[in-house]
C-alpha cells in the first residue's frame, strides 16, 4: 500500500502528466490544472512560476490569481509547503502576471506568422460583419469610440442588441503589447481566427483573498 507523503507537492512534472486536478496550497480547493500555477523552487533557492508545466522538481500548485498567489506570499505557504527556508521575491505575483502576459504576446504573434490574425479598424469590422471570427482583441488602451462601435457591430450581429456576446472580447493587452506581438505600430484592434486561451484574464480578476478566507471564481 502506497501513501502520498505530502499532498501538497507533486512528485514532478514526468510523474504527473496524466494528472488533470490538483489542490491549491491556498484555498485547499481541489480543482482542473487549467485554473492553477505550478510553482517550483531553483538550484538558487528561488520560487518561480511554472507555466508549461515542465520545470524539473516537485512543485506546489496555486490557483490562477494574482490575489491569491499573494496571499501564498503573504502567509510563507512556500516555505511551508517545501518544508526549507527559500528566497520568495515579494513581488511574485507581479512577476507571475509579467510572465503570463508574456505567453500571451507569444501565442498571438504565432498566430499573426499563421494568418490568423487581421488588425486595423476596418479590416476587424470587415471579418466581424462576415462572422469569420472566433475573438476579439481591443487595445486596453485603445480608443472608446471605436471599441464602441465594434461590440455593437458584435451585439448587432448576435441578433439581441444586449451586452452578450458569441465570442471572447479581450482587453489584456495594451496597444505596445499588441504591437509587439504583431511587429507593427499602431495595433488597437484584432480579430482572431484561432488562438489558444490562456489564464492572464482568470489571473487579474479572480480569487479574492481575505486574511481569514479565500474566495475564488
Amino acid at each position: 500500500m502506497l501513501a502520498l507523503a505530502d499532498p501538497d507537492l507533486d512528485n514532478g512534472p514526468r510523474t504527473d502528466r496524466s494528472a488533470t486536478m490538483r489542490m491549491c496550497a491556498v484555498t485547499r480547493q481541489v480543482q482542473p490544472i487549467d485554473e492553477l500555477i505550478r510553482f517550483v523552487v531553483s538550484p538558487q533557492s528561488e520560487v518561480i512560476a511554472d507555466l508549461k508545466r515542465k520545470l524539473p522538481g516537485r512543485g506546489l500548485w496555486i490557483t490562477a490569481s494574482r490575489q491569491v498567489v499573494a496571499e501564498a506570499v503573504r502567509r510563507n505557504q512556500f516555505g511551508k509547503g517545501f518544508k526549507r527556508d527559500l528566497r520568495v521575491a515579494p513581488t511574485l505575483a507581479a512577476d507571475t502576471e509579467a510572465l503570463l502576459v508574456r505567453g500571451v504576446i507569444e501565442a498571438l504573434a504565432m498566430a499573426a506568422k499563421a494568418g490568423q490574425v487581421v488588425a486595423g479598424f476596418s479590416k476587424v469590422e470587415g471579418a466581424l460583419a462576415q462572422s469569420a471570427i472566433h475573438a476579439l482583441i481591443h487595445a486596453s488602451d485603445g480608443a472608446a469610440d471605436g471599441i464602441r462601435k465594434l461590440d455593437a457591430l458584435v451585439r448587432q450581429n448576435a441578433g439581441n442588441g444586449d451586452e452578450s456576446r458569441p465570442f471572447p472580447v479581450v482587453t489584456a493587452l495594451t496597444s505596445e503589447q499588441l504591437d509587439l506581438a504583431l511587429g507593427r505600430s499602431n495595433v488597437s484592434r484584432l480579430r482572431l481566427y484561432r488562438i489558444r486561451r490562456t489564464r492572464l484574464r482568470r489571473y487579474r480578476l479572480c480569487g479574492h483573498a481575505r486574511r481569514n478566507k479565500i474566495r475564488t471564481c
